[in-house]
Order: C-alpha cells, then structure tokens, then sequence
C-alpha cells in the first residue's frame, strides 16, 4: 500500500508537471451561509459533562490547585507531580492579591531529540517529559522540561498568547457541548449523536466571538453534510458553543477513498526518536520528525562550510474568509506523543533531483495527511528539502489540499537558523541596503534585481547567499507566494523556536502578525547568527481546470485514485559566488 500510494503521488506530481507552465488563475465566488453567533450564556438543558467540568474547575480554584491532566501512567503522572512542586512553574498561578488563576495542565509528553537544547541536552542520557500547562486568565503556556529519574526540574518556558493543544479529555468535551447544542442540531436538521466530529482537536477562532485572537481556548468539531461542512466554535474557557459556520467543500467525484492507518510505530521508532545524519555529495546534514514543526533539517554543511544550524516548518495557518476570520492552526510532526494535527505518513524519502536525465543534486521530501485524506476536511501537507550539487538550496512547504472549504488562504511558517555570522540586506534602488536591526517585511514590497534577488544574506567578507522568492518562476504548480519575511537574532540564551513550538500564531491574520513578529525585540542583526522566517500566503482553487491548492479523486484503469493539485512555496538560497 505504502509503494502504490508514493506511486500514486509521484504520477500526479509528474502530471502537474507537464501541465501549463504558468496556469491562470481565477478566483472562486463565495457561495457560503453567512453562519450563526450564539449567546454566551448556559443552555438551558445542562449537559452533564459541562456539569462535572464546571465542579472540578470550581473545586481547583477554590483550593488554589492546578487542574491536573488524568489517565496518565505511572512515569508521567510522575513528571507532572514533579512540575507541580516547583514555584517557579507556578509563577503565574496566581494573581498579584495572591488569588488564584485558572490553570490546567493540558500535556505531559516526553521529550524527543529534537528538544535536545541549551540546559535540556542533559536529556539525552536520561528520561525526561515536557509537562505543558495553560493558563486561561492570562492565556499563557508554561512548560517545564522534567528529568524524571534524577527527580528535578531542567528548564521553564512562558509562551504568551499561546495555547498548547489540548488534551482528549477537552476534545470529547467541545464535541458533548457541539452535539448537544440547540444551534448543531437544527443546522443539521438533526441530532448527531453518533456521527463523528471531524477535526475536533485542532485550536481556531471565529471573529466577533471571545475566541478572536485567541483570548479564549476555543475548538472547532465539524460536521460533513453532503459537499459542505459544519463548524461548531466551541469555547472551552466558558463551556459554550460560541457559533455555526457553513464552508463549501466542492463536489468530490466517484465513491469516498480511505488510506491505511498510517504506520505510527515505525514512524516514530525509525524517524521521530533519533535523527537520521546524511551524506550526499558534498552536503552532510541531519533529519528528524519533531513532534509538532515537521521534518526538521539540522547541522548542515556544504563542502565541509558551516551552512544551516536547523530549518523546519513551525505552523500551517489556514484561514477560510477575510471577512469573517475563522480556519485552523496546523501543527505537522510525528503521529504519537505529538501536538500535530497533520500527522507523517511513511517517513523521509531521499530522492535525486534530476533534469534533462541528468542528476543535479537531492531532495529530503516527507509528507503528512490526515488519514482520509483527500475526503474534504481532510488536509496534505509537504516539505521538501532540495540541495543541489553547485552548493544551491531551496526549502518548500507545499499544500496538497483538500481543506475544509473552498476559499481558504494557507500561510506556512518557515524558520530557518543560519550557521555563520552573516547580516542581511534587501535589494533598494540599484543597491544592497542592509538591515541593523530585526524587522520584517513584505517581499513583494521589494522589486528583485536583474538575477531576480530581493534579499543576501552575506558575512563581511562578502560571502553568503542571494534570496530568490517565490514568484511563480520556479514550476508549474506555483502562482507566487507574496511571502512576509523576518530576520530575527538568534539567541542562545532564549529558546525563540529552535526547540518544539506549539502553533505560534492565530489561524486568521491577513497581516504580520503570524507569530514570528514577537520575536522581534529591536536588536543588532549586523554580522551575527539570524533566523529567517518566511511565512507564503497561497489562496486555494477549485475551479475546473484551473485546481490550486485543492485535491480530488479521478477515475484511472477502472479505479477512483487520488488527485492532488498542490501549491508549492518557499525561498531559493544561490551561493554568491555563483552566476545565475
């Protein structure tokens, strides 16, 4: 199953291909209801586990505890125990009068290599868990990084406006209080006790709702109705359903196509508990599967120069309409002990880059989808890492639909940590203007040179890398990527995204504010260590013909297949000294 289905996938790439170089695009008309806002207030049928919910917050507040996550095993709940202990993680438990805040822990997952970092390296000879607590009345993420069998507390980290992603427990809840609201059922037209809520465990927002911008923890079980969706908003600080929202998921062709369970064990045993060191030509590097920012490339060389310290996909914002401001925050990693919402499917593959049958370097491609994919709510996402033989690089994040609706905006979050001190400059009026301090900007604001290079990233000698954004020259299935770019300081002493990140931004912001915008504190960035954020706006079509973003299934030898349309993203990295 595993060969026919990267069978499958490399014929429709191969397809996409050979289609038109630059396809027109044309935008979908939004053909969606307009929604419901309910009430914020109790419904008048108590829904017994809200009930239970309701006494077991009250009781913690009125002890002036954290509420502890169940069901663990004996080591976890260890770990958790251990981080209750320590004052510094309960730190921000309590109000400035000494009252206490609403406080859960939401997570206790153990570590992986990829979180081997700064005074948590300890871990690699030990058994350590990372225990994530929320915070509701500051919307705050605490975690404190545990090694369980010296019995102490490594590190602490505060993440403001930023949510972990939730436990199951949670998740049945929002679907008990989506199922049982009045709005749900005469949306539907009935009562869905035994039909399944799709996507229930992913965090979203919905404007004019507590849930924008993520004040309150809100989550989004929705409903299939034919070729459209049901999204139920769900508040889990206040226990309501916020609103109903209808998106258009397109006609699907032929019956449903299902994929297998995907192999979580030997994913996570082969891809997500050790990294994976590679040589290829005259690039050396490492691979691993994070637990929530994807296929994560570090310690890379090229002819035995220092050239990337990691690079890896952080988020997949996915908003739905402009006007109204609701979607989802995707995390891509590993299928078990994982934030992620878009699990990996089969793990890396190593592939050569050919062209005109000639080999030109490499490529480390990893996919994660959702297991029914490409049934609609269903999503596909990609990284690709492309290394070529003349010391060239190119990092892509691609979306192979199908989503949730038809007019939905992707915005994937690339953070990439350079290896060598460099400064960075954007091409101005004929010449190279660099930048002093950590900013951010539109790349489309910027007009490339004769090379086609908006930014260079160079050391003082004059070494380094032009940048090539995407523009839609690079393949057939590309129509720009209008990206944000920001250069941030790499810091040591601050974990600013090069361990595990939980989603970093809301789901629904047109604008700059994606997430990397917080780490921008106004320092040097002039011949130092940068990290380079990239986050691509891509806009899905469904339009015949004209498919963006957006899969289907498509009749072949008398068999309904898979058909992706994707939508590829990501910078071109050209080593100075080279002519384009």
């Amino acid at each position: 199953m595993l060969n026919t289905r990267i069978t499958l996938l490399c014929l429709f790439l191969f397809l996409a291909a050979c289609g038109p170089a630059r396809p027109t695009r044309v935008p979908p008309t939004p053909t969606i209801e307009a929604g419901v806002l309910v009430p914020r207030a109790t419904p008048q049928q108590p829904i017994p586990a809200v009930a239970t919910r309701q006494v077991e917050v009250a009781n913690a507040l009125r002890t002036g505890s954290v509420l502890a996550l169940r069901g663990l095993d004996a080591e976890r709940d260890f770990a958790q125990q251990l981080a209750l202990r320590d004052p510094r993680f309960l730190e921000t438990t309590r109000a400035p009068d000494g009252k206490p805040l609403r406080a859960e822990i939401f997570g206790v997952v153990p570590l992986r290599a990829s979180d081997y970092v700064g005074e948590t390296a300890v871990c690699r000879a030990t058994k350590c868990y990372r225990v994530e607590m929320y915070n509701y009345a500051l919307n705050l993420m605490t975690t404190a990084i545990v090694d369980v069998d010296n019995q102490r507390v490594l590190a602490i980290n505060q993440y403001e406006n930023t949510q972990p992603d939730p436990p199951q427990e949670l998740v049945n809840l929002a679907i008990d209080i989506a199922k049982n609201s009045p709005q749900v059922q005469q949306a539907l037209g009935y009562t869905p006790e035994s039909v399944q809520a799709m996507m229930a465990n992913t965090k979203t927002s919905l404007k004019a709702s507590q849930c924008e911008r993520s004040l309150h923890y809100c989550l989004a079980p929705t409903f299939r109705v034919g070729d459209r969706a049901l999204w139920a908003i769900v508040d889990l600080t206040d226990n309501v359903l916020v609103g109903t929202r209808w998106t258009n998921l397109g006609s699907l062709n032929g019956p449903p196509v299902t994929e297998r369970s995907l192999q979580n064990d030997v994913v996570a045993a082969n891809f997500c508990d050790k990294e994976t060191a590679l040589t290829n030509g005259a690039w050396k590097m490492d691979y691993i599967l994070t637990s929530s920012d994807g296929l994560r490339v570090s310690n890379v060389t090229y002819q035995d120069q220092n050239v990337l310290t990691s690079a890896k996909v952080v988020d997949w914002h996915v908003s739905y309409s402009v006007g109204e401001g609701f979607g989802y925050s995707d995390a891509i990693g590993c299928p078990v002990f994982s934030q992620a919402a878009v699990v990996a499917f089969g793990g890396p593959q190593v592939l050569d880059l050919m062209q005109d049958n000639q080999r030109i370097g490499f490529e480390i491609v990893q996919d994660f989808f959702s297991e029914f994919w490409p049934l609609p709510c269903n999503y596909y996402y990609q990284q690709r890492f492309q290394f070529h033989d003349d010391g060239s690089f190119r990092i892509i994040a691609a979306n192979l639909g199908r989503g949730c609706g038809t007019e939905g905006t992707y915005r994937p979050v690339t953070r990439i940590e350079w290896a060598q001190p460099f400064s960075f400059a954007e091409w101005s009026n004929g010449n190279w203007t660099t930048w002093t301090t950590e900013q951010w900007k539109l790349a489309n604001q910027v007009s490339p040179n004769d090379a086609g290079y908006s930014f260079r990233i160079a050391n003082a000698q004059g070494a380094g890398y032009y940048m090539e954004t995407g523009r839609a020259q690079f393949s057939p299935y590309e129509r720009g990527d209008n990206p944000f770019v920001y250069v941030t300081r790499a810091d040591a002493q601050r974990d600013e995204g090069a361990s595990d990140l939980p989603t970093i931004g809301p789901c629904c912001n047109t604008d700059f504010r994606q997430g990397p915008e917080k780490y921008l504190n106004d320092e040097s960035i002039t011949d130092t260590n940068l990290v380079l954020w990239y986050v691509a706006q891509l806009k899905n079509d469904n339009t015949p013909g004209k498919e963006y973003c957006w899969a289907d299934v498509v009749l072949q030898n008398g068999m309904y297949n898979p058909r992706a349309y994707p939508c590829y993203s990501g910078p071109y990295f050209v080593p100075i000294a080279q002519t384009k």
